[in-house]
């Protein structure tokens, strides 16, 4: 969608991902290519959930350390996470590596863009289909946002015992979340109409629909930046606004 919008094929558009950055062997970075005309605009923040089946009964809560070793497949069994069942855990993860649920999940978790997940894992080409997956089995397993997951007959799991809300992120005691993002062409400014678009969704009467929806608006989420960010996001978002790309204004 980044690479549609940057080629003026879409006029605007929402992700929950920032343009790939690539370091060099130099120690500086560099921007993907086809991402680069663009202006990246912070909007809100959602949870990041474990999602399970409905039915599932064998577990409430997993921790950070716990879900890394499912993702990387040194889990693969109920009974490893302290269920009563030896049945394996059916893992479901999007396709590639710059999906945001599956590049944000490898930069907090890992602080590594690059983290291989789990070989065995089955690969889905949307969040949805991988929520729809897991609602059908009763084994599955997968990590979704909570914003779309809360209207699936799916189950959220707690992280380190917190419970996955609006309420728990903004506080900051829930430690796993996604920046969404509205992007538009850097050429944005010739379209009025866009600019409107951007100015409400920034203003008060905007980031109130924001909430209503069942999203954490931006302002009131700034503090997630540094409560939970990897290392590696941290120098994406600088590297993004040294070259004028993320803007918190629209400007």
């Amino acid at each position: 969608m980044l690479r549609e919008v940057a080629a003026l094929k879409n006029d605007m558009g929402g992700s929950c991902r920032l343009p790939l950055v690539f370091k060099n062997s130099d120690g500086s970075y560099t921007i993907e290519e086809s991402e680069k005309q663009l202006k990246i605009i912070p909007v809100g923040w959602d949870a990041l959930v474990v999602i399970i089946n409905q039915q599932n009964p064998l577990i409430d809560s997993i921790s950070r350390d716990q879900l890394r070793n499912v993702l990387t497949g040194e889990i693969t069994h109920w009974n490893q996470l302290g269920a009563n069942s030896d049945k394996p855990i059916n893992l479901y993860v999007r396709q590639g590596k710059i999906s945001g649920v599956g590049r944000t999940l490898r930069q907090q978790l890992f602080n590594n863009p690059d983290q291989e997940f789990r070989a065995g894992a089955t690969r889905l080409a949307s969040s949805g289909k991988i929520e729809k997956a897991v609602a059908d089995d009763p084994y599955g397993l997968a990590v979704s946002g909570i914003s779309s997951s809360r209207h699936q007959p799916v189950k959220m799991v707690k992280l380190e015992e917190i419970e996955p809300s609006m309420e728990t992120l903004r506080s900051g005691n829930y430690h796993l979340y996604r920046m969404l993002f509205l992007v538009v062409s850097n050429k944005y400014h010739q379209r009025p109409e866009i600019m409107d678009f951007i100015d409400f969704a920034l203003s008060p009467k905007g980031q109130k629909v924001i909430l209503e929806a069942g999203t954490l608006p931006y302002h009131l989420g700034v503090s997630l930046i540094f409560k939970a960010a990897s290392q590696d996001y941290l120098n994406s978002i600088d590297i993004m606004e040294q070259h004028r790309i993320y803007t918190l204004s629209g400007q």
